[in-house]
């Protein structure tokens, strides 16, 4: 019985892979990987990227909507940072059941938690 929950997991699946299925947004979410737990304030994007602020507004809110990253508030700057636990949920549901279920999801998510740990 379907209780709606592959349903749910396929539009997280479907709305984080749109969010993500343009480049200034990709660009976002791979710098904001790469700063680890520090996350960026979106001055530091804006300059790292070249994105007008009117622009990274825009990008910034479609990621979070998705829930691709995460905000919080540090005095009054506004910090940004990739949500990994999202980014292994999705990473996870796309490489379910890969290989007929022999064992290579385990070495992914091995490997994924050493990344995020």
């Amino acid at each position: 019985m379907d209780d709606g929950t592959d349903i749910f997991r396929e539009q997280q699946a479907v709305d984080a892979l749109g969010a993500l299925a343009q480049s200034n947004r990709l660009a976002v979410f791979r710098l904001l990987v790469q700063c680890g737990e520090s996350g960026m304030t979106a001055g530091g994007i804006a300059d790292r990227l070249g994105i007008p602020n009117s622009s990274l507004s825009f990008h910034l809110a479609h990621l979070e909507r998705s829930e691709l990253i995460s905000r919080t508030r540090d005095g009054r700057s506004l910090i940004y940072r990739a949500d990994y636990a999202a980014m292994n949920r999705l990473v996870g549901y796309l490489m379910e059941n890969c290989c007929g279920g022999k064992g290579c999801v385990t070495e992914l998510s091995s490997s994924l938690e050493r990344i995020t740990s």
